[in-house]
């Protein structure tokens, strides 16, 4: 009769009290709930439509596409300019019509002018540097700005005697910066020799020369020079099958002028 009393007792009961379930379902309903709200407010900025899965994602791919847009608009990394350098092919001029020296053979002093002036330009080009071949009365020689200017031409087809060989250079008789014009000539007199075998015929440098109507048109502080490379006569052989020798001579010099090297000493970098 004492263990019916025992068992029925209150105090011996272990069920579990009713308010702890009600508290934690009331718990979990306000989560429910706050989820649920910010969810929805999250929403109201969307139209109904745009609740459908398809404009969901037409929205991403709006955002996405306008981030890229906005990327892009970042302007991007140019390489920086190179050196540059101008080399006038002479005679070449589409309004003169005008070739220079023209041989018995048709040979014309504008055929070998620009052939060298091509090759020139490839040797420049190897070593770094940015290469204009211009007209001889090209708009760009206004105010032209490079390290430097060389006019490429060849002397007469005529025979004049057996001194009418070689080669020559000239600067503007007038110079703002008379040392740069002494050393640039001196620089392509000293290669142009070497790697062609010519002489220097100073005796021919003419009025027509040391006043090339270039030497006025470019900036002041670009220094010229033009070269004579030859006469279309007893220097046909290497002016028409040497021409990489006297390309390498021009550049040579040119290269030997821009890096200052010792014009004794053409190997030096």
């Amino acid at each position: 009769m004492d263990s019916e009393k025992a068992m029925d007792s209150p105090e011996t009961d272990h069920s579990p009290t009713p308010s702890t379930p009600t508290r934690g379902m009331f718990y979990q309903l306000q989560i429910v709930l706050i989820v649920a709200f910010i969810l929805a407010t999250l929403f109201t900025a969307w139209t109904p439509a745009s609740l459908l899965p398809g404009n969901l994602s037409e929205r991403f791919a709006q955002v996405l596409a306008f981030q890229a847009t906005e990327t892009a608009a970042y302007p991007t990394p140019t390489a920086r300019p190179r050196p540059l350098i101008g080399l006038v092919v002479g005679h070449w001029d589409d309004n003169t019509k005008d070739p220079g020296a023209v041989c018995a053979d048709g040979l014309t002093e504008l055929e070998i002018n620009q052939a060298i002036a091509t090759l020139v330009k490839q040797e420049l080009v190897d070593q770094g540097f940015d290469v204009d071949l211009l007209r001889e009365f090209d708009q760009k020689l206004q105010g032209y700005r490079a390290l430097t200017l060389v006019s490429i031409h060849a002397d007469s087809c005529e025979y004049i005697n057996d001194e009418a060989t070689g080669f020559k250079v000239a600067a503007a008789l007038s110079n703002q910066y008379p040392e740069r014009a002494s050393r640039l000539t001196a620089c392509i007199k000293d290669r142009y020799s070497r790697a062609t075998g010519l002489a220097y015929h100073a005796s021919t440098v003419t009025n027509d020369m040391t006043s090339y109507h270039a030497f006025d048109e470019i900036d002041s502080n670009t220094n010229a020079v033009i070269i004579e490379v030859g006469f279309l006569n007893l220097d046909r052989q290497i002016l028409t099958k040497g021409q990489d020798k006297i390309a390498k001579g021009i550049s040579d010099g040119i290269l030997c002028y821009i890096r200052n090297e010792d014009i004794s000493s053409p190997e030096q970098p």
